[in-house]
């Protein structure tokens, strides 16, 4: 068994990519931190005695998913799990006030890139008729809040794409799930907020976060679901968090 990971040097992507090891699947990281990605790749190897292929390239890049996922080593073509969980959020400004670049980012990571890694692993799982495909979305889908705009345009655009690909892929026998986290204490927020920390941690006051051991596990458990299962559309939270907008903080 094979999973591919994107976005897998932190977080999510991380926490995701070993769950699948400890389950004695062999994985495929992928990431722009190439250190990071080393280091995360040689991290698994020694603790889940599984096969590593690490993958350095940013999903941003066509040309670059291309020529790492197009032509993969035979050996690794028989990928049954393909998450697309590289993304992120840039700025929390009001429309008029965002920087444009933050948008470009965005676009270009939360739904560029995964339609691209997703149309150069798809064939391969087309070939074998099996395989799921887990998009990593956001409460952002479902609700659109104040100063988060495009980054919730995105998220919103990611469960569209999913229900397109579900029925798109019917035919190949390929699954296809959006998962939809809540508030999450990872490096989300610090990217969100370029690097003040103290705004990111004021984020997660006052209630208990879901861990990125959370979402890896609500991952792994849609995708091991038995072959005439798929779980098409799913939202987690934390309990004190009801959507993306109603919390309920100890004070």
């Amino acid at each position: 068994m094979i999973a591919l990971i994107t976005g897998a040097t932190s977080g999510f992507g991380k926490a995701i990519a070993e769950k699948f090891a400890a389950n004695k699947y062999s994985v495929i990281v992928t990431g722009r931190r190439s250190e990071l990605l080393q280091n995360v790749a040689a991290d698994i190897k020694n603790k889940y005695s599984v096969n590593v292929l690490a993958l350095n390239f940013d999903v941003r890049d066509k040309k670059s998913v291309d020529q790492h996922l197009g032509s993969l080593p035979p050996e690794w073509q028989a990928i049954d799990v393909l998450v697309n969980n590289a993304g992120l959020a840039l700025g929390k400004d009001f429309f008029e006030e965002a920087d444009m670049n933050d948008w470009e980012t965005m676009i270009d990571t939360n739904l560029k890139g995964l339609l691209y890694v997703s149309r150069a692993v798809i064939p391969y799982m087309a070939n074998r008729k099996k395989g799921i495909i887990i998009n990593m979305g956001s409460v952002a889908a479902k609700d659109i809040y104040e100063k988060g705009n495009v980054y919730c345009a995105t998220k919103n655009a990611v469960e569209a794409i999913s229900r397109g690909m579900r029925i798109d892929l019917l035919r190949h026998k390929i699954k296809v799930t959006a998962i939809h986290p809540g508030a999450a204490e990872t490096e989300f927020s610090i990217i969100r907020f370029k690097g003040d920390e103290k705004a990111a941690k004021a984020v997660y006051e006052g209630y208990k976060a879901l861990s990125a051991d959370d979402i890896a596990d609500v991952t792994y458990y849609c995708a091991t679901l038995p072959e005439h299962v798929c779980i098409n559309d799913l939202v987690l939270t934390p309990t004190a968090q009801a959507d993306a907008f109603y919390f309920y903080k100890d004070q």
